[in-house]
């Protein structure tokens, strides 16, 4: 606990307010678990995840992703080598700590495709060779959601690999003020190391004590399903709004971020608050949308909060 509020009084040297999306990284953090950032641009997403891998030293890369950009310049590629007549490995910024995807959705999906198997396996095979990242390995994704001209939506398989979706909205009128003061004045902080990798990863064995009551994981199971068969627990007037509820993937995560949202609250145990926390962060990239949910601007998260009000609570 006290290594994550040393983190986060590091990141506000540079980042005002926010809050819900330092504290959501900050959660991939210690659940080892990717996560995408959807805002307009000047919301200090960039700067928030460059803070973090400053304040715990780990090593961390930015790859601008643009339609032009191939999966050789990520995971890297084979070079010829004429000097002794063999090919040797280049590797890609991939191979890293903490990776920044900037404007993940800004590349085609062969581009996208290349960061499925690191995603999920934390290795990459550049020709006939396999190599394992070292650890820990997070990728931060960035994604404008205004301007799509140019702009590929990520594919489903992709989207369920992130751990979380956090919508990053605008200060309010008094965290302007105060970055407008910081900027002008050159009064932002320098961020400190105040922890490793070692001790983040120490973080997460204690975040995975905290204990979770069998009622509380079956609810978890319970909001999944919800999305999946909504008739099932009175909710027929979204049913015609969902093409595809959660994935497995959705409890997994749930599980585990709720336990680190515990921890990081100072509490032993998991409680239905921590899930509804984090509820839309875990679901919201992963129910599919039917046109007629499009055609009369029904959100992933309408059908979250239809969910929660409709789900037994323990």
């Amino acid at each position: 606990m006290e290594t994550i509020n040393r983190i986060r009084q590091e990141v506000h040297k540079v980042v005002v307010g926010q809050d819900k999306m330092v504290e959501s990284l900050l959660i991939g953090l210690i659940c080892q678990g990717h996560i995408l950032l959807e805002g307009v641009p000047g919301l200090a997403k960039t700067t928030t995840i460059n803070a973090l891998a400053k304040s715990l030293g780990l090593d961390f890369k930015r790859v601008q992703f643009t339609p032009d950009l191939l999966p050789s310049d990520i995971i890297g590629t084979e070079i010829f080598d004429p000097s002794n007549n063999s090919f040797k490995i280049k590797h890609g910024p991939v191979f890293t700590n903490l990776l920044l995807a900037d404007e993940i959705n800004r590349a085609p999906a062969k581009v996208q495709s290349a960061l499925l198997e690191v995603m999920q396996e934390r290795q990459v095979t550049i020709g006939d060779d396999t190599f394992k990242l070292d650890l820990p390995f997070l990728v931060m994704a960035t994604q404008n959601p205004v301007e799509q001209e140019g702009a590929y939506e990520l594919p489903e398989a992709q989207l369920d690999r992130f751990l979380m979706k956090v919508v990053a909205g605008y200060n309010t009128r008094a965290e302007e003020l105060e970055i407008a003061r910081r900027a002008s004045n050159g009064t932002f902080g320098n961020i400190e190391q105040v922890a490793d990798a070692k001790e983040l990863m120490r973080v997460g064995e204690e975040a995975l004590k905290v204990h979770l009551d069998p009622e509380v994981e079956k609810y978890i199971v319970e909001l999944v399903f919800a999305t999946r068969e909504p008739t099932r627990y009175g909710l027929e007037d979204i049913k015609e709004y969902i093409e595809f509820g959660a994935s497995p993937r959705a409890s997994i995560d749930m599980y585990k971020a709720s336990r680190a949202v515990a921890y990081i609250k100072g509490q032993d145990f998991v409680s239905p608050i921590e899930i509804a926390y984090i509820a839309k962060e875990i679901l919201r990239h992963r129910i599919i949308l039917s046109y007629e949910a499009q055609a009369e601007g029904v959100t992933q998260d309408d059908i979250i909060e239809k969910v929660l009000a409709a789900v037994p609570i323990p």
